[in-house]
This record gives structure tokens, sequence and C-alpha cells, in this order.
């Protein structure tokens, strides 16, 4: 397994390794021993499995309180994945990190809880999974714009489509939810 660090200190991109043959290929997704080694010590509790077609963009989310560390993969299609450190006082605060993600070349970004995230779909359609270290709660989840000019995500898309919520996401200063706080 490589660990790849991004411009976000926490946040990394693994790569898996992958065993190739006539077939297709074998990987292991997740061992809790191997990861917490490389410094992804998160207790994962959920499991969730997301389909969307070409263009749509999902995010960014983020919960706060009962905020989630994410490992994030794409199973089947590419996407282009985002995370937003919005940790009050940190040193990255609305500085982002983006890698693509797709199922011709495994791997996965791990996002540590306090940071937004959200994706946005390349291929015509994508199978994304993600494991969540805290249940999903309506009554804390939030979003921000996912083209907050402070924050100047370059998107691989300029017109994604977006659900409602998303489409009025408030931008990240403009925001009345709570933001997680940073510890050193």
């Amino acid at each position: 397994m490589k660990i790849i660090e991004t411009s976000l200190p926490g946040v990394l991109i693994v790569e898996p390794a992958v065993f190739r043959d006539p077939r297709g290929y074998f990987m292991e997704t997740w061992r809790q021993s191997r990861y917490a080694e490389a410094d992804i010590a998160a207790v994962f509790v959920q499991d969730n499995v997301s389909y969307s077609m070409k263009n749509a963009l999902r995010g960014l989310h983020f919960q706060n309180p009962h905020p989630q560390a994410k490992l994030i993969q794409a199973l089947d299609g590419e996407i282009f994945d985002v995370a937003v450190d919005i940790r009050q006082g940190s040193p990255t605060f609305g500085k982002w990190a983006g890698v693509r993600l797709s199922s011709g070349h495994p791997r996965q970004l791990y996002i540590p809880e306090g940071f937004a995230h959200g994706f946005v779909v390349l291929s015509d359609t994508a199978l994304v999974a993600y494991k969540c270290s805290d249940y999903y709660d309506p009554r804390s989840e939030t979003a921000i714009a996912w083209n907050d000019p402070d924050i100047g995500i370059e998107w691989p898309v300029s017109n994604p489509v977006l659900s409602a919520k998303d489409a009025a996401a408030p931008r990240l200063g403009a925001t009345a939810a709570p933001l997680p706080h940073y510890r050193a």
C-alpha cells in the first residue's frame, strides 16, 4: 500500500496493492491494522454507495456536530474528488485538495474529520463507495457552495448537475452552520 500526501495535512491518497491477472484484478480495500500503520486510525461505522450520472456534482457536504472521516473510492467510472478544510483556526482553512479517482486506476482518498467533501462525475456514470467514521445525521449535515470563489476549487466541469440543496448552499464565509475547530 502506498500513501501519497496532498496539499492538506491529513488528507491522503491511498494506493492499495492491486493484483492483476488475465481475469481482472483483486485488491484489499480496507484492513484496519494496515491503515492504522499509515496513520489512518478512523473507526468506520457506516458504508455508503452513490451512483451518479456524468457531470453530477455532490457536495460540498459536512456534518457538525457528528463529523465524519471518509475513505472514498470509485468502484466504476471516474470522479474528481475534493476535500476542503473548514476547521476554524486551521492554517489551511478554506484551502482545498482534489484528486481523480477511477475504477481504471484503483486508489482511495482519505479525508479526516473537519473537512467538507464533494465530487463530480467525469465518466458517463460512476459508482462511488465510501466509509464514514460516524453515522449520517440529517440534523447536523450541511453544505457549502461548490463554486465559492473564496475557496476557488478548479472543478473540471463548468455546468454541473446539482441537487436543489447543493445549488442553494451558502458560501463558507456566510454559512450559519457551526464549523469544527482546528486541534493542532
